[in-house]
């Protein structure tokens, strides 16, 4: 489902010019070291390099060796160390100073700072390759980044024209939102007089909807990016999907062309979609047979090299496919997608439980057990107190007292949270809407802050429509809504959120939706008066996800894009899915 637009469907801006931004702001800094070097460089940073320069331009300036930097740079002869993350600030100054010291004598160590902020991954997708965002903010409450995102927009505007129209929900949201508009404003002009590209921008900060990023993805993007881990757009192919002793690195994008026809699909199509494709090209080959010669040059100059590269794609996606399906099967992946969907709908909550339970006792996966854990958690509103004792206690003796820790960084990241003693859902909700409305209450207390951060799912996915009502098989060959992107059954909440905010260019009747994710305080909208704004324009929008977003909202905005005549285009701090999550939230590493 490549999801083919509409005949009116807005064309895409080039964000090429980003990638040789990138690639020009890194020859510079070379530049600045004469003479041979050896480059240290983040580890973050090492799949960034190979997407924006190759080995030969590095060859080109004098590179002589490439260093990975984990913790502490290796011990070498080099000229120069380069470091490429701001945000590391005192730590990185004082570790080169150390390094410094250490190699004196040995030539002269020298730290930059490569600054790119956005790196294209695809046609419609821009990173910024910031995995470590989604701790430092949610969990840390570290606000370094934010002036990241602020100079990312800053830079997107500067290039595209201004944004007439935007939205935001969530607290990082919020605060990259005025400071880039301080940015825009301290250099008035840059984009004055400038036609916008982008009618719309809508930023989202990942706790709004931590629900979505939690579940197992079932879209094939979704799926290779659970089961192989997707890195800057990369895969990695082993022997057991390239059919050989060697393993493959894979760019995944729009350019891969059998794959771009099946990201978006629901797995069970996939397999259908790519024998057809195998039957077809079988056919195009077997063409050969009544050419003359002169046909067969033809077809040999201007088809079968064509004809070949696709071949081999389909060979790689079929050997994914049956990789995934091989995993999918021992994980018994059908039972763990119905104690998904029962935890979404409010079912079985108590077959639910004992399901996990018998996860952790079988030490199935550290990573998974918490992910089903935090699920459970979100949308009941918190563990009540005797199920949150029994599973944590279960899951240290299971993996081990060193997730101790785990557990404190979920709490305070509001993703494993355990419902106050006698608080029944109904009765948490009262009391937050009390305090919300009560005028003489002012500021919700301390005492009560806990409470407000609950998730609320039920009474928001009642109120949005998450759970869409089926009569019947829900049809994923033929999807009518965003729901297909989790086999029918859930609306993805941030993309929800979306939707229905396009559709009144405000928060307005949304209300209660708000105030029930507690973000009263932190949803606005900021609307620019822009006569210069085409109708194309006010059809691409910008949608900012601050903490990750998934390949499965990803799908679902695509679907509604094509839906709705719209093109999305997405801006995020990195892919993330639940796994990555997760580790986020660990003291114990992998």
């Amino acid at each position: 489902m490549a999801f083919p637009h509409r005949p009116d469907a807005p064309e895409l801006p080039d964000f090429s010019m980003l990638k040789r931004l990138a690639r020009d702001q890194l020859i510079y800094l070379l530049e600045q070291l004469p003479g041979r070097k050896d480059l240290f460089i983040e580890a973050d940073l090492m799949s960034p390099l190979d997407r924006i320069a190759n080995v030969s331009i590095l060859k080109q300036h004098e590179v002589d060796k490439l260093y990975k930097v984990e913790n502490k740079p290796a011990f070498s002869s080099s000229e120069h160390f380069m470091r490429a993350r701001w945000c590391l600030r005192k730590r990185a100054s004082m570790e080169v100073r150390r390094d410094g010291y250490e190699w004196k004598g040995e030539g002269h160590v020298s730290c930059d700072e490569w600054a790119f902020s956005l790196l294209p991954l695809d046609v419609d997708l821009l990173s910024m390759e910031l995995p470590e965002f989604f701790r430092d903010y949610f969990l840390e409450g570290d606000q370094c980044w934010i002036n990241t995102v602020a100079q990312a927009l800053h830079l997107l505007s500067t290039l595209y024209g201004p944004f007439p129209n935007c939205y935001g929900i969530g607290r990082c949201a919020k605060m990259s939102h005025e400071l880039w508009r301080k940015l825009e404003e301290e250099e008035d002009g840059e984009t004055k007089g400038r036609r916008p590209e982008i009618g719309h921008v809508f930023l989202l900060d990942r706790d709004v909807d931590f629900v979505t990023a939690l579940c197992s993805q079932v879209v094939y993007e979704g799926l290779v990016d659970d089961t192989f881990r997707v890195k800057c757009g990369n895969v990695d192919f082993g022997p057991e999907v390239t059919s050989s002793d060697k393993s493959l690195k894979v760019l995944l994008n729009a350019e891969d062309k059998v794959f771009n026809e099946i990201r978006n699909e629901h797995f069970s199509n996939v397999f259908g979609f790519l024998s057809q494709k195998a039957r077809n090209l079988q056919a195009q080959y077997d063409r050969r047979r009544g050419m003359d010669i002169k046909q067969m040059k033809n077809f040999v100059s201007q088809e079968l090299k064509g004809l070949k590269q696709e071949h081999r794609l389909l060979s790689l996606h079929i050997g994914a496919c049956e990789s995934i399906m091989k995993k999918k099967t021992k994980q018994d992946f059908q039972e763990l997608i119905k104690t998904e969907h029962a935890l979404l709908e409010g079912f079985s909550i108590r077959e639910s439980t004992n399901y996990i339970e018998e996860h952790i006792d079988r030490q199935v996966s550290p990573i998974e057990s918490l992910r089903l854990m935090c699920l459970l958690s979100i949308t009941e509103n918190g563990l009540i107190p005797k199920d949150y004792r029994s599973l944590k206690t279960q899951y240290l003796q299971s993996y081990g007292p060193e997730h101790l820790l785990t557990f404190s960084n979920l709490r305070r990241a509001g993703l494993l949270t355990e419902q106050a003693p006698g608080d029944t859902l109904t009765a948490v909700e009262s009391k937050v809407s009390k305090l919300v409305t009560d005028k003489a209450a002012g500021k919700i207390t301390d005492a009560f802050s806990s409470l407000a951060k609950r998730s609320n799912f039920r009474a928001i996915s009642k109120k949005l429509n998450l759970i869409p009502r089926v009569d019947g098989e829900y049809d994923l060959k033929v999807p009518r809504d965003m729901a297909y992107v989790f086999s029918g059954a859930y609306v993805p909440l941030s993309c929800r959120i979306i939707e229905q905010v396009l559709e009144r260019q405000s928060w307005q009747g949304l209300d209660e939706v708000v105030r029930l994710l507690n973000c009263s305080e932190l949803a606005f909208t900021d609307m620019t008066k822009e006569d210069k704004a085409s109708s194309e324009s006010l059809r691409l929008i910008l949608v900012v996800f601050l903490g990750g977003c998934t390949f499965s909202e990803i799908s679902a905005l695509r679907f509604l894009g094509r839906e709705k005549g719209y093109r999305f285009i997405f801006l995020t701090t990195a892919v993330t899915n639940s796994a990555r999550l997760m580790e986020a939230m660990s003291e114990v590493k992998a």
